[in-house]
């Protein structure tokens, strides 16, 4: 997947230079937060594929490493998930060309006109444009569908539209699996994801406490903004695209006087190496219990050996 990051990136894009007139200088796009690749993102993803397929160009994603509602309304939700594992979730469904951008006043203010001409047939010599049903793009968010339509009639480019995507009757959306998450409903949230929870971050160096315990630990410090309630999960870690089951705990560590800072622990139960520095992605499967405070080590020990056997049986059936 190749990353265009940032606006002034963008508008210095020269595809025909680099490709020529063969099928990679030319984009079928979509454009959106995407926050969480939910349900209802994988079917957008899903219909970007076949329209890059028959139009032949490049399934191509806009996307925004801030929320919009920031600037726009002065606040926004927490993400779902770190800019890198968004990242990371649009390549996996098979986006080849994403454009990274911060949004800014330069983007705010823009018409309709002027992304549709500048952004999308200038540089990215856009076949097609794929929207969400209620997207509104451009200034005074005055580019709707219809707009789009108009502008592509004119410009070069066919516009398609996505439709709402529903869940046992309920409408899949971003607050939804946030809510579902901060209450650890676990299922609900796959339910809507079409995968479990998770996060994403780079391995650290921790006290070493996990080792001399027996069961050695990944430390890391989560980049998600919205996470599950504290406690010990069985789950599953994902390191250079290969999957281990582990016991992961999310939390301060009270036992040894961890303070405020949340942090996640994860046991591999099949890994033998070192994980310093490497990225690791992580899936809550189901939370095993509460954190809480241990008398001692030998007593954290003991519950640590029984949440381990816990998850082997648990991800064993």
């Amino acid at each position: 997947m190749r990353l265009i990051e940032g606006l002034d990136a963008l508008l210095a894009l020269d595809l025909v230079a680099t490709y020529g007139e063969s099928l990679p200088s030319r984009s079928a796009v979509a454009v959106g937060v995407f926050d969480g690749v939910h349900l209802g993102h994988q079917r957008l993803l899903h219909q970007l594929l076949e329209m890059a397929s028959s139009l032949q160009a490049v399934p191509t994603v806009v996307t925004f490493a801030n929320h919009p509602d920031q600037v726009l309304h002065g606040e926004a939700p927490p993400l779902l998930c770190s800019v890198p594992h968004r990242l990371r979730l649009l390549r996996r469904a098979g986006v080849e060309r994403l454009v990274l951008l911060t949004f800014e006043p330069r983007l705010q203010n823009q018409t309709p006109r002027e992304f549709a001409q500048r952004i999308l047939v200038e540089r990215l010599r856009a076949r097609g444009l794929l929207l969400g049903y209620d997207s509104a793009l451009g200034k005074d968010r005055a580019g709707t569908p219809q707009c789009f339509r108009e502008l592509g009639a004119e410009l070069g480019f066919v516009v398609h539209t996505g439709a709402p995507f529903e869940v046992d009757g309920q409408p899949v959306s971003s607050t939804a699996i946030r809510r579902a998450i901060a209450a650890g409903d676990l299922a609900l949230a796959h339910r809507y994801l079409g995968r479990f929870p998770g996060a994403l971050g780079t391995v650290v160096r921790g006290d070493g406490r996990g080792r001399a315990l027996g069961f050695a630990t990944a430390n890391i410090v989560p980049e998600a903004a919205v996470l599950p309630p504290p406690g010990v999960y069985a789950a599953e870690a994902i390191v250079d695209g290969r999957a281990f089951a582990a016991a992961a705990n999310l939390g301060t560590r009270p036992t040894f006087g961890g303070g405020d800072r949340v942090l996640l622990e994860v046991h591999l139960l099949e890994f033998q190496g070192d994980l310093y520095g490497r990225e690791l992605e992580l899936t809550f499967r189901r939370r095993l219990r509460p954190e809480q405070r241990f008398p001692d080590a030998d007593a954290l020990r003991q519950q640590i050996a029984r949440d381990v056997a816990a998850v082997r049986e648990l991800l064993r059936s």
